[in-house]
């Protein structure tokens, strides 16, 4: 790990960490918390993942339903307007629209290949995203002068990596730059991020196995067809699958190359200091 112990992370005069866990835990929290004292980067790697990597692909899909409006249609064609996605760190909602919820397309679904599609894009450009971290990093430093720096991680980080693997590309990167923080939430925090996300379904990314799996146990179980499922229904029966799929890849992560926190730490912190006292408990 970049911090060796407790001490050797207090005396550091540049701090650098990576959070991650499932959405909704904290990570943008004390990422945007950490901005704010003016010493911190806060490098999303979401934001990244839209603008850099997905943006053209998001900008194309929105002239796509543009143009199917006879009055937009002629504008773009006479280049009268512009259609661009409006990414911020604090609303990724073109991210996750582009990548959208398999089913019925009258209900908004897309159709299954297509998502598959979009899915490995995602992925791509994720993997590409993290392996960007130690350019912000130093970038964040040579020309900012900020003395420390926070990558707030997307909740599919563990589809992208192997834990296990001590030679995995991504994971071996990022523990020479940065010391990654697993975020770890209790049963509680499972029941209300479910019930959360049942109020206001939206899509996610996995890997090309774990969605082929849990699409064909949904279509036996509703006995649906891939173009008569509701997308929204398919997403709220897929979620529960995917905390209980994610768990041992986070656990794995914080064991093999980082340390663990937990959730409610996470949410008693207010202040810088509260966050370097908490890593370095976890450190020692």
């Amino acid at each position: 790990m970049l911090y060796k112990c407790a001490d050797e992370w207090r005396d550091a005069p540049e701090k650098r960490i990576l959070l991650f866990g499932m959405s909704g835990l904290g990570k943008t929290h004390v990422s945007d918390m950490l901005r704010a004292t003016g010493k911190w980067f806060h490098y999303s790697v979401d934001y990244r993942i839209g603008t850099r990597y997905m943006g053209e692909a998001i900008s194309d899909n929105l002239k796509r339903e543009a143009m199917k409006s006879p009055l937009l249609r002629e504008l773009l064609m006479t280049d009268s307007v512009r259609i661009r996605s409006n990414i911020t760190f604090g609303n990724l909602t073109p991210l996750s629209a582009y990548l959208g919820k398999p089913g019925d397309p009258d209900r908004g679904g897309v159709p299954w290949e297509e998502y598959l599609r979009r899915q490995k894009l995602h992925r791509d450009a994720e993997r590409a995203a993290m392996l960007d971290t130690g350019h912000f990093a130093g970038r964040a430093a040579e020309i900012y002068g900020y003395p420390h720096f926070v990558c707030d991680t997307s909740g599919s980080i563990c589809e992208v990596v192997t834990p296990e693997n001590p030679q995995d590309p991504i994971l071996t990167a990022l523990g020479d730059q940065v010391l990654m923080i697993w975020i770890e939430g209790s049963d509680h925090h499972a029941d209300e991020l479910s019930r959360r996300f049942d109020k206001a379904p939206k899509p996610m990314s996995f890997t090309d196995d774990f969605l082929e799996e849990i699409w064909n146990a949904y279509l036996a179980e509703a006995g649906d067809t891939p173009e008569t499922v509701d997308p929204d229904a398919f997403v709220r029966w897929a979620y529960a699958k995917a905390l209980a799929h994610r768990q041992p890849r986070y656990r794995a992560m914080a064991e093999n190359w980082g340390v663990t926190v937990s959730a409610d730490a996470i949410a008693a912190v207010d202040t810088e200091d509260d966050m370097i006292d908490l890593v370095a408990e976890a450190l020692g």
